[in-house]
């Protein structure tokens, strides 16, 4: 497999792939239908890149990827371009304030701002609580408040559904996905408990507010 280090970045590529992406990922990857689908935009473009080979080879099983993913639709320099492309999308969780009324507010551009808007509703949970575990347990890793590591390919947890995190713990639990490819026997997701975790989630829906 040629290496990704070899080949140019093309963001307009990237771009154009995103219009198929954005069937279900939504225009700007901000996910969608209450995180049946993931929020993509500004994840770790070296994240998004294993993630999209694992699709590919079929080492990470997920039906709604397959016909998007193989080797002819969707070769290396594919895969890096759109993990590109989705890295630098910056999705606001508050539109700047304007005065309506001076002579240069423009309601269309307004309106197309309005539209990147993203944040994670309020999940149940301790918030205090998940917070302290959140840092103790979490916060080396995947960022002090979840926003992830680019340099380090650790993705975001802030900002994303709280329905798809608690479908990727699942699959955790269940080995289907590997939480540490380094200790594959990696028990981390099953030892903390559903109220923990719950606790957890409530703290990160609140990062975006």
């Amino acid at each position: 497999m040629m290496s990704t280090l070899t080949l140019a970045i093309d963001m307009e590529n990237g771009e154009e792939i995103n219009e198929v992406c954005a069937g279900c990922h939504g225009e700007y990857a901000q996910g969608g239908k209450e995180g049946e689908y993931p929020r993509l935009a500004g994840m770790p473009s070296a994240f998004l890149t294993k993630q999209l080979h694992l699709f590919r080879d079929r080492s990470r099983p997920n039906l709604a990827m397959v016909e998007y993913v193989d080797h002819r639709q969707m070769p290396d320099n594919d895969i890096q371009d759109i993990a590109h492309y989705l890295e630098q999308i910056v999705l606001p969780t508050k539109l700047p304030p304007v005065d309506e009324t001076a002579p240069d507010f423009n309601a269309y551009e307004r309106l197309l701002a309005s539209k990147q808007l993203m944040q994670i509703p309020r999940a149940p949970g301790n918030i205090d609580v998940g917070k302290k575990r959140y840092r103790k347990e979490c916060g080396s890793c995947h960022g002090r408040e979840g926003w992830g590591n680019v340099e380090k390919a650790v993705p975001m947890l802030a900002g994303q559904y709280t329905n798809y995190l608690w479908r990727q713990v699942k699959k955790y639990r269940e080995k289907i996905r590997i939480h540490d490819e380094d200790a594959p026997d990696d028990e981390l997701l099953s030892e903390f408990s559903d109220q923990e975790l719950t606790d957890i989630f409530a703290y990160l829906s609140t990062v975006d507010d």
